[in-house]
């Protein structure tokens, strides 16, 4: 496994293009009247990098947690 600041910028460039693709597709769907279709896929986006974001807590208190383990 490589090291822990790899997979850190590879899940923030996953974040970033995420943002983009649904960024554009909420800007061609604007455009062709579908308001609330734009509107689903910002919140599909948004509760994805959640996901996504609540994943990387939990392995930050993991590691935490063994750092700080006594025995």
């Amino acid at each position: 496994m490589k090291g822990a600041g790899a997979v850190d910028i590879t899940m923030i460039y996953q974040i970033a293009g995420i943002g983009i693709l649904i960024a554009i597709l909420n800007i061609f769907l604007a455009q062709a009247g579908r308001q609330e279709q734009a509107q689903m896929l910002s919140l599909a986006g948004v509760v994805i990098v959640l996901l996504w974001l609540i994943q990387l807590i939990g392995r930050l208190f993991r590691d935490v947690e063994t750092v700080f383990r006594w025995w």
